[in-house]
């Protein structure tokens, strides 16, 4: 007979007392540009949503006070968002950490680079585990181990097929393979990765390293692509750049994104290509196909994200309960044992 992990285990517990008390606290540091503020904010809820299963969940949003935003964002942030005072004086079962769009090309020189990195010292201590996307990954092994991120010859985009490289409980029952969106101008080199002592859980030819851990008194998770995308996300992303090339602001017409589209759609977006990029005008982007998700996209990696971060909630409710376990011990001690005449032994 199979024994559950205790990962299983504390999810069977909690879902048992109907996943009500002692809520697991979340926070999120969204740091996306003002486009994608909240688009990024909505793939986030929505994913951790699908992945809480009933579980009682608080998720707290906070963004770097120092990034650059229109008066609109200021103004979302100011509504919806927690001040990042009441994050450092907290204390959170999880976090996860989006990238912010580079305005540099040394990431040390960011304008949020203090912030970043007080949160990866303060994410050791204050919380179970932290997840870091993308460029927020690339951020974080910088600081932690000095591993600088090379740049692609060209745009990684689209959907790829990861292996697994090694187990772990946060990927367990993902199989030996699985699709995430990748969506990034750089990678870390895998073998840098493995000599520092991370430890790489996917990984293919195509993306170096996909997913890898390192425990840092928190368990630090880090992605280079991004499970939370919705369907449509990388089409939008294609779009942009799309139109940043026919405004003059980049050289070069974008690839479609690999592994995403059916023959159907690619088709479609190569023969606006061919009308387009010869004549290079801003409003030719307002003819920019529309894409049904639900009849052209090739490859979905849904189920695998969710089961992602399921498991990792499953990780950060096991250790809650071991937490209120040893509390709950020294809280109450247990009484002292009795002789056989009811008389106390001496103390």
């Amino acid at each position: 007979m199979n024994h559950p992990s205790p990962i299983q285990s504390a999810h069977t517990a909690d879902r048992d007392r109907g996943g009500r008390s002692e809520p697991i606290e979340l926070a999120v540091v969204n740091n996306m540009p003002d486009p994608a503020l909240q688009s990024t904010e909505r793939q986030f809820r929505e994913l951790i949503a699908a992945a809480a299963d009933g579980r009682n969940l608080r998720v707290h949003l906070f963004s770097f006070p120092e990034l650059i935003r229109g008066a609109d964002g200021r103004a979302y942030v100011a509504e919806h968002y927690e001040s990042i005072e009441q994050l450092w004086a907290g204390r959170f079962d999880g976090l996860v950490v989006t990238g912010a769009e580079p305005r540099t090309d040394v990431l040390s020189d960011e304008v949020y680079w203090n912030s970043l990195t007080r949160l990866i010292g303060w994410a050791s201590d204050h919380t179970t585990s932290t997840i870091w996307s993308c460029l927020a990954a690339h951020a974080a092994v910088l600081h932690l181990d000095g591993i600088e991120r090379r740049r692609y010859a060209s745009k990684l985009h689209g959907v790829f097929a990861c292996k697994r490289a090694a187990d772990h409980p946060l990927f367990a029952g993902l199989g030996p393979a699985w699709r995430f969106p990748h969506s990034r101008l750089n990678t870390l080199p895998s073998d840098r990765l493995a000599a520092a002592g991370y430890k790489i859980v996917s990984a293919s030819n195509e993306t170096d390293a996909d997913a890898f851990v390192k425990d840092q008194g928190s368990l630090f998770l880090f992605l280079q692509g991004h499970p939370e995308y919705d369907p449509g996300a990388l089409y939008r992303e294609y779009r942009r750049d799309v139109g940043r090339f026919l405004a003059g602001t980049v050289e070069r017409y974008p690839a479609i994104p690999r592994g995403y589209l059916d023959p159907e759609m690619t088709r479609v977006l190569e023969e606006f290509r061919s009308r387009a990029e010869p004549s290079r005008r801003p409003e030719q982007l307002d003819g920019f196909p529309t894409l049904d998700t639900e009849r052209h996209i090739a490859h979905h990696w849904r189920a695998a994200a969710v089961r992602l971060y399921s498991n990792w909630l499953d990780y950060l409710a096991a250790h809650r309960a071991s937490r209120r376990l040893t509390a709950s011990r020294i809280a109450t001690p247990p009484l002292p044992a009795r002789s056989s005449s009811g008389i106390r032994p001496p103390q």
